[in-house]
């Protein structure tokens, strides 16, 4: 039985917690659900196997800093993870509004088992039907809710398993 170990954050808004880094960085593959904000945050993110963005709403060149245009330029709206089994879907979610609708979402992406989205900056983890849909919070400074989160997913064939992180809000003395 393969088992894959998947971290997914989103929202850094130009700035990575070193927590969320660490926490991410021994998993297989890392999802970044967007609003990244600098291609430093990316180059922080060292997993395994693969590094998989989607753009958020601040995710264009006009905001990101100009060298690092065809960074930005290149990032998808949305992708697909395969994964031992099932599918996994990840887009912003700014698509919707600033509450994104789960059963929306759920419509949209019917063919996954775990739809990721983020923008709000609110961690949920939503497992009352499948597709299960999920938001990491915020991996960065702003708006974090009590600290900066990932998740981590944990799949094999036969289950999987989602593990939060939430790490205690550190302020600046």
């Amino acid at each position: 039985m393969t088992n894959v170990s998947v971290g997914i954050l989103s929202d850094t808004h130009g700035k990575l917690d070193t927590r969320v880094r660490d926490a991410v960085n021994s998993c297989d593959h890392i999802i970044h659900a967007g609003d990244i904000m600098g291609a430093s945050v990316l180059s922080q993110l060292q997993p395994r196997i693969g590094l998989h963005a989607v753009a958020g709403n601040n995710d264009v060149a006009a905001v990101w800093d100009a060298a690092e245009a065809d960074v930005v330029n290149a990032l998808p709206k949305q992708l697909k993870l395969e994964l031992p089994g099932g599918l996994v879907i990840v887009e912003h979610g700014h698509r919707l509004g600033n509450y994104p609708d789960h059963d929306q979402l759920r419509w949209d992406h019917a063919e996954a088992r775990l739809v990721v989205y983020g923008h709000t900056h609110k961690r949920i983890i939503d497992r009352n039907t499948e597709p299960w849909v999920v938001n990491p919070g915020a991996a960065g400074e702003t708006r974090t809710h009590g600290g900066p989160s990932c998740l981590v997913l944990y799949a094999s064939d036969k289950e999987w398993v989602i593990e939060e992180k939430v790490f205690t809000e550190t302020r600046a003395a």
